[in-house]
């Protein structure tokens, strides 16, 4: 059955806040709309009821006995509205987390983990992905998962693992290859870039520097802006990538990936737990998802505060 009659509802909103003020330049201050936008309001909401609500006097306004009631029968039933809503979003803080992240970090490490979390019952997790670490600071998040070289200011940091570099390509690729073929000819043939946009992940050129190999110009080149999808490029066989430990653990123990050298440059940079330092109370939901998140990590993992 329709609820009616109903008068319209934005009117409400205004009346109430009105009637509380009893003023309308206070009551337009704290909707953030003009003066005149609320005596409009308050005017259409008069016409349909057929009623004056208010007395102008000068500057001063008053409820008019209808508008008394009507004041007290409004304020209750938005502040009804208003504890019904705070419940539903009590229960989403306390239930819900949400983890920002890139999609490598997404795709390679977290969601292959998260069945056993799944099993947790009564918290849903909500996963955001952005590639710019910078985003964050315009995102609504309880955790956020990222590879960085300089973590964002504001942010209590722990590290999950450090970065550790290395090539990787299918069987398929490497078999094309003899055994006693210089490491050179394998990255000659076809590297596999992550796009330039990238420009917290290491490229080739400054692995192939830190590790002190000649700078190779490979034969056949594939840039890519997407990692996952540089690693599926690299399982088809389509060429030599570079690859983050933790982030490619599965596919080297399913040989889906294997390393043609041994070969690692190991950085200062870290895959990190970011937090907003100024979040204040932190829900039972998030403290339980950390817990378990780093509870995925093999060996003691450390924690500082940036400011």
């Amino acid at each position: 059955m329709k609820i009616k009659p109903l008068p319209p509802m934005n009117s409400l909103i205004v009346f109430e806040a009105a009637a509380r003020h009893l003023s309308f330049t206070q009551a337009a201050n704290e909707l953030n709309v003009t003066q005149g936008a609320i005596s409009r309001q308050i005017r259409q909401l008069e016409e349909y009821l057929g009623k004056e609500l208010f007395v102008r006097a000068n500057r001063n306004i008053f409820l008019t006995p209808t508008g008394l009631q009507y004041y007290k029968t409004i304020y209750s039933a938005l502040l009804d509205v208003a504890q019904a809503t705070a419940e539903i979003k009590k229960w989403q803080g306390e239930h819900q987390v949400t983890v920002a992240t890139t999609n490598a970090m997404a795709a390679l490490w977290l969601l292959p983990k998260i069945a056993s979390f799944q099993q947790s019952e009564g918290i849903d997790l909500r996963i955001l992905t952005t590639e710019n670490i910078q985003d964050l600071s315009k995102m609504d998040f309880d955790l956020a998962l990222f590879y960085c070289r300089i973590p964002p200011v504001n942010m209590k940091v722990t590290t999950l693992f450090p970065e550790e570099v290395f090539p990787v390509c299918s069987p398929c690729y490497l078999s094309q290859f003899n055994q006693d073929d210089e490491c050179e000819n394998i990255f000659a043939k076809s590297l596999l870039y992550l796009d330039d946009s990238q420009k917290d992940w290491i490229t080739w050129a400054e692995w192939f520097e830190a590790v002190n190999y000649p700078l190779i110009k490979p034969k056949n080149r594939v840039n890519i802006n997407n990692y996952p999808m540089l690693l599926q490029a690299a399982i088809n066989g389509q060429g030599v990538a570079l690859a983050w430990g933790s982030l490619v653990d599965d596919y080297l123990k399913s040989g889906a990936l294997v390393r043609p050298i041994e070969t690692v440059l190991r950085t200062e940079a870290n895959f990190s737990m970011l937090e907003p330092s100024d979040r204040g109370v932190i829900p039972p939901s998030v403290k339980q998802f950390r817990c378990w998140l780093l509870e995925q990590l093999p060996g003691k993992v450390g924690e500082k505060g940036l400011t």
